[in-house]
This record gives structure tokens, C-alpha cells and sequence, in this order.
């Protein structure tokens, strides 16, 4: 009989420890830990495509395709390319300087062809519209070493004018009141807008327009 009684115990607690077990098998932590990778590949994943996004986004606003030698954004003290820049005739009416507000890009071009893309920085958007005017310009005679502006506490140096009234400019990377070069500032070329109107170029890009493109060439600026 005692012998039965100590089976059956047994047996009772040989179950309940079953139970116990599988109460463990079916506890939230597993839950919890796939809830935890769920979020994590909730949070992580949207950054990536964010940036893979913003990256294309950047890409489709420029008109061509940047050259391999083409330096990083925000090269300043450089030519844009590597390789040499193009030998300019006086004379030459084939060429155009096309500009690409948002891809923050100017290309020259001859006979449609690009042949030297060059790092800018255009007019800030406001409310979509940037402070550059679009359209088809021409290169003035107007040009200078340097400029400076006290009422934007802002100037620069190599400036090419393509309006009428030389408001508008092709010019260097801006300088501040004692002739330096605003390195915040600089840090924008070719990467966003942060003009008041004018083309930012590096000053090496700057000193060779001011030099060697002809008065006449046309200007064609676009917002993309």
C-alpha cells in the first residue's frame, strides 16, 4: 500500500514538473528577445535606406555624371578636377557654362559636351526658389580680383560677372572682413546651397574663369 502511495507521488510530481517545464518552453522571453530584434531592425534599417536615399536624391539633380578625377566636396584651395583644365580660345562662341543649382555642380561645355565639371555652391532655396535667378545668361565684361560687401559682411575674389549690372557673379569661395576665407563656408562647396545670389567656385576655378572664358559665352543656370 505505502508502496502504491510513493508511486503515485511520484508520479503527481513527475507531471507537475512537466507542466513547470513547458510553462518555461512557452514564457515571453523569447518573446521578448524577438520583440527587441524586431525593433532593433525597426530602428536601423530606416536609417540606411535614408541615406542611400539622400545620396541618389543628390545624384539625380546634377544634369551629368561626375568625372572620375573629380575632387571631394568641399575642396576649395584646388581645382576641381585633376587633369589639366581646357585651353580657351578668345574667340570661342561654342562654349557654355551650365550651372546646377541643386546637384551644386558647373559644367563647361563645348558643342553640348561636357569637358570640365567644376564644385559650386548657388543661391539657398527659400520657400523652393532659389536666391540664383534661373535661365540664359551671358558673360559680362565686367570682372575683378576682389569685392567686398559691407552690408552682408561677406566679399570674395575672381569675380566674373553674368548679368548686366554685376550683381550677379561667378566668384571664389567667400572671404570675410579681414580678407580670409570663411571655412564654414567653405565647407558647403559643391555638398549645398549658401549664397546670396552669386556661383561659389573654388579659387583656383575662379581665377581661371575670371581669365580665360570669354565675354559673350553663354550662362545657363537651372535648378537641377
Amino acid at each position: 500500500m505505502k508502496k502504491n502511495i510513493i508511486i503515485g507521488v511520484a508520479s503527481i510530481v513527475l507531471a507537475f514538473g512537466a507542466i513547470i517545464g513547458l510553462a518555461k518552453g512557452c514564457a515571453p522571453k523569447s518573446d521578448i528577445s524577438q520583440e527587441a530584434a524586431t525593433t532593433q531592425s525597426k530602428t536601423t534599417k530606416p536609417k540606411k535606406k535614408a541615406k542611400k536615399k539622400a545620396k541618389q536624391n543628390t545624384e539625380v539633380f546634377r544634369p551629368y555624371k561626375d568625372p572620375k578625377d573629380l575632387r571631394k566636396e568641399g575642396t576649395w584651395r584646388q581645382k576641381s578636377e585633376t587633369k589639366k583644365y581646357p585651353k580657351i580660345s578668345p574667340t570661342e562662341k561654342d562654349l557654355t557654362l551650365r550651372v546646377s543649382l541643386e546637384g551644386n555642380r558647373t559644367y563647361l561645355l563645348r558643342k553640348g559636351k561636357v569637358i570640365y565639371t567644376m564644385l559650386s555652391t548657388g543661391g539657398i532655396f527659400k520657400k523652393g526658389k532659389s536666391l540664383t535667378p534661373t535661365g540664359t545668361y551671358k558673360i559680362q565684361n565686367g570682372r575683378g580680383d576682389s569685392f567686398f560687401n559691407y552690408n552682408l559682411g561677406e566679399g570674395a575674389n575672381n569675380w566674373t560677372s553674368w548679368s548686366p549690372d554685376n550683381v550677379y557673379l561667378f566668384h571664389s569661395v567667400p572671404t570675410k572682413g579681414d580678407g580670409s576665407y570663411n571655412l564654414k563656408e567653405t565647407a558647403k562647396l559643391g555638398r549645398t546651397q549658401g549664397s546670396h545670389g552669386c556661383i561659389r567656385l573654388s579659387v583656383p576655378d575662379s581665377k581661371w574663369i575670371m581669365d580665360n572664358i570669354p565675354n559673350g559665352t553663354k550662362v545657363v543656370i537651372k535648378n537641377h
